[in-house]
């Protein structure tokens, strides 16, 4: 594309529809008009104020062709992103053989465009998590990369880089008849009642083993992408938590390869080392400006003496995560004893 072509406004495109239907839908504490049909909840009236205000519009032509060709993209390896930010602040996110996504510089609008025969629940896996997360941090948030579970009247989450087994453990705890709140992406608000996690869309990614052992859903699953097994699998009403839940205890899990023998461990961390691990759970690493730095060392430290941040290391073997699952409980019974609030 010429280097003075005119560039796509998400506010004002004639290749972006305008006659669709606009449905409202909730998730991540985020209200959100979509022109695409969302596997989300639609906003109740009894909702209460929404964290963020955000548009999704969907695109009837290719997004690349706006892109300026001074413009580089990167490419992220782990997440198979490729990315741009374009002069005007807003940027270009593109994922091969599932779509593309052009997010505004105040991140209150998306534009996306799934590629050809891209099947639908990948495309919104890819855009509720990944392009979400770059209309959270142009927004002022800063979302964690963790999987949550609603356990009563609390949550847990855990967190790791991909791959550390954070939707394995969250499926033996669903198993158990616990609530997923979120897997992936998680939103945090500070308020005078402590921590609050929001919920996110109603679905967890499973390889097929897992999915078949814990859930018995395996079938019912749509790969999440050409290079993986894993599966995006669906979760009924009855599996998942709709409304925000206190934070109280994240359990950062340590790499598969890094625990030795069969023991499980959960270890309690200084608040130096629970810093630096809040940090490095970042759902989004791509915008690094001063301000986006600033604000997450103030988010993580925030976080810090108003949850418990704990170390968990376990064998990965499924014969041992109802294990794991007990122990975790039983150390949060434990740590409510301290605090004279366990309930037999």
């Amino acid at each position: 594309m010429p280097a003075n072509a005119p560039m796509l406004r998400l506010d004002e495109s004639p290749a972006l529809c305008s006659t669709s239907t606009l449905r409202h839908y909730h998730a991540y504490g985020v209200s959100i008009c979509s022109e695409l049909p969302l596997p989300l909840p639609e906003i109740r009236e009894d909702q209460g104020p929404s964290l963020f205000e955000l548009e999704i519009r969907a695109s009837n032509e290719p997004l690349f062709g706006v892109i300026p060709e001074e413009v580089t993209l990167k490419h992220n390896p782990f997440s198979g992103l490729d990315f741009g930010h374009l002069p005007d602040g807003s940027t270009y996110a593109r994922w091969d053989d599932i779509g593309e996504a052009l997010i505004s510089t105040n991140g209150r609008s998306i534009a996306c465009h799934p590629f050809p025969q891209t099947n639908s629940e990948a495309f919104y896996v890819y855009l509720l998590a990944q392009a979400l997360s770059f209309a959270l941090v142009k927004g002022g948030f800063e979302p964690l990369h963790a999987t949550a579970v609603a356990l009563d009247d609390q949550a847990i989450a855990f967190l790791g880089d991909c791959g550390f087994g954070k939707s394995t453990l969250a499926a033996a705890f669903l198993q158990a008849g616990y609530r997923l709140l979120t897997d992936d992406l998680l939103l945090l608000q500070n308020t005078t009642r402590g921590i609050l996690a929001y919920p996110g869309p109603a679905r967890i990614k499973l390889f097929p083993e897992i999915a078949r052992e814990f859930l018995g859903k395996a079938s019912s699953g749509v790969l999440l992408n050409p290079e993986t097994q894993k599966l995006i699998i669906p979760l009924d009403y009855n599996q998942v938590c709709t409304d925000p839940a206190l934070l109280t205890t994240t359990y950062i899990l340590a790499r598969g390869d890094d625990v030795a023998g069969r023991d499980i461990r959960i270890l309690p961390v200084s608040e130096r080392e629970a810093f630096v691990m809040l940090l490095r759970s970042a759902f989004n690493y791509v915008i690094s400006d001063p301000d986006r730095l600033r604000r997450q060392f103030e988010a993580a430290q925030a976080l810090i003496g108003t949850i418990i941040v704990k170390r968990l290391s376990y064998p990965r073997s499924l014969e041992h995560l109802h294990l794991v699952r007990e122990a975790i409980l039983s150390d949060l019974c434990a740590a409510k004893s301290e605090s004279n609030a366990c309930k037999s």
